[in-house]
């Protein structure tokens, strides 16, 4: 039997022989952990370029969309007055004015005379004041003066003329009195003032905005030159516009109307983003190019617009450089009744 202190060492020495179960293991360099975080970082760097990459391309797209659809939108607005200004709803010229601020009253108010159903500016249109406020025109910009029918029209069953009454086929409560109206047969259309809108009935009564009650043609202030429009006549709300280039009111550029609504004058911002506008006109027999308003001789012989605008997206920072995006379109508009 071996004694305790041989067993003793025997132990002691397999225990310095039994290797660490950390031997042969090692950790890493400085400069592998500095290859590792370089190689870390330049992933780090692509993976955002990329996606920053791919964010600004998805803000110019969506930012350029605004833009063309603001065009559009524009462009359908605006050639929709242009395409319907002078028309009375039954093809015919033969237009009496009865309103009392219209020429044949001896009235200068702009929207009152139908002779000038197209009329442009360039720069110095009285009806939109220049200014900084929300709404106010910017000086210099041309505008555009529209007058016509609107598209919804209403059939008329019959017209008492001694009692100034127009009786439609059915009631509206779209139609409203001091409205502007004009009603139309074969023979001719007449303008007026509602003086009374109740049920299907629609009066236009001497005094109420009206300079006589009588709405035969040619139109007449000092005596009344009576006729009567029969059944299937058509009445409609005339339209009336003025296009511009205004303040909105966060101080940035858009396309606005004036426009009458119940006998009242009132500003509306269309299209935001527009941020410049230009007018040409046609005339009739002009073999010449698009004139400006200035030189237009007879506005009554314009026969086409061609309208510029240039558009700036909401975006600052979607286009180039971080800054917005801006694109010019341009299109032209044939006023339907004097090209048929």
């Amino acid at each position: 039997m071996a004694s305790p202190s041989v067993s003793g060492a025997i132990v002691s020495s397999c225990s310095l022989a039994r290797p660490s179960r950390y031997a042969g293991r090692r950790g890493f360099s400085l400069v592998e952990l500095m290859v590792a975080m370089l190689i870390g970082a330049i992933v780090v760097v692509g993976v955002s370029s990329v996606f920053l990459a791919s964010q600004h391309i998805a803000r110019t797209t969506h930012a350029l969309a605004d833009v063309q659809d603001s065009s559009r939108m524009a462009f359908e607005l605006l050639a929709r007055d242009i395409r319907n200004a002078g028309a009375t709803g039954c093809g015919n010229r033969r237009v009496a004015n009865v309103l009392a601020i219209g020429p044949d009253n001896g009235g200068v108010i702009w929207w009152g005379d139908w002779r000038r159903a197209i009329l442009g500016f360039d720069g110095n249109d009285p009806d939109t004041p220049v200014g900084k406020a929300a709404g106010d025109r910017v000086a210099g910009k041309p505008s555009l003066q529209l007058l016509g029918s609107k598209d919804t029209s209403y059939s008329v069953a019959s017209h008492d003329e001694a009692r100034a009454t127009l009786t439609l086929r059915e009631a509206s409560a779209d139609l409203s009195t001091g409205e502007v109206f004009i009603v139309c047969d074969y023979d001719h259309a007449a303008i007026f003032k509602s003086s009374s809108v109740s049920g299907r009935t629609v009066m236009h009564a001497k005094g109420d905005g009206n300079c006589s009650a009588g709405l035969g043609y040619p139109a007449s202030c000092e005596s009344p030159n009576r006729y009567v429009f029969g059944p299937n006549a058509m009445l409609a709300p005339v339209y009336v516009s003025d296009w511009y280039l205004g303040i909105n009111p966060d101080k940035g550029l858009s396309l606005y109307r004036l426009g009458l609504e119940g006998g009242t004058l009132k500003r509306q911002e269309m299209v935001r983003g527009v941020t410049d506008l230009q007018l040409a006109y046609q005339q009739r027999d002009h073999a010449g190019p698009f004139s400006r308003a200035t030189e237009v001789t007879d506005w009554e012989n314009v026969i086409a617009v061609r309208v510029t605008f240039t558009l700036q997206s909401a975006d600052p920072r979607a286009g180039v450089n971080n800054a917005p995006i801006s694109r010019e379109f341009g299109m032209t508009a044939t006023l339907r009744n004097r090209v048929q």
